[in-house]
């Protein structure tokens, strides 16, 4: 049967996502899976170019079955790169973490190949069941008609909003502070908070109900539930 693992905020947190992708692909086993990442590799944390890395190479090796979003902070990198305000921004963001992971002055001197793949990511994914975005959708809009930066940035309308969205949205970018995933009838937040000393999760899905089966999670420790 095939599953789907959709995994939160990363910031950097290398350790924990190669513990947790190990979890998963052993809950896996010999069953066809997707991962789907939420974006938020970068910023805060101690390795967003291990991260980076890694994430590369797991799509290069089963481009079908590794889905990363983009996330806002990788939005921000990006328009960094065009001019000193954006830059400024970014830098407020925690791009200090970033740039001393690729031992660079400025954005410019992240490698170009990291760069363009940055730039190739979606901002959603929708399977038919889920809609996978970074931080949410506006309740206003169907979703064949969202704005890119309400898929990156939005929190409210949407946090408190109960409407029936025709997809379960999965997301991130909101840290929840209890460190567990926030289910709700019409949304899904799996922003554990890794980069903040909490877990980091992955919701697991199948094909037979648009919510999630069980959840999987790393601790900072190494420990996993």
């Amino acid at each position: 049967m095939s599953q789907t693992y959709a995994i939160g905020d990363l910031h950097g947190c290398l350790d924990q996502l190669k513990q947790l992708v190990e979890l998963c692909e052993r809950d896996a086993g010999e069953g066809r899976s997707k991962f789907v990442f939420l974006g938020d590799y970068i910023d805060r944390g101690p390795d967003s170019r291990g991260v980076v890395e890694f994430l590369m190479d797991l799509q290069r090796w089963s481009p079908d079955e590794i889905i990363c979003l983009r996330g806002n902070h990788e939005d921000l990198l990006l328009a960094a790169l065009e001019g000193e305000d954006a830059e400024l921004v970014w830098r407020q963001n925690g791009a200090q973490f970033t740039l001393a992971s690729y031992k660079a002055k400025t954005p410019r001197d992240i490698p170009i190949t990291h760069l363009d793949w940055l730039r190739s990511l979606p901002v959603f994914h929708d399977d038919g069941i889920r809609f996978f975005v970074h931080a949410g959708v506006h309740p206003d809009r169907p979703l064949h008609l969202q704005r890119r930066r309400d898929l990156l940035w939005i929190r409210e309308p949407f946090l408190s909003s109960d409407k029936d969205f025709g997809r379960l949205i999965v997301h991130g970018h909101t840290p929840l502070s209890s460190g567990i995933p926030d289910q709700r009838s019409n949304r899904l937040n799996i922003d554990t908070g890794a980069v903040y000393g909490r877990a980091l999760t992955s919701a697991i899905f199948c094909q037979c109900t648009r919510h999630p089966t069980k959840f999987i999670s790393a601790s900072p420790s190494g420990s996993a539930s």
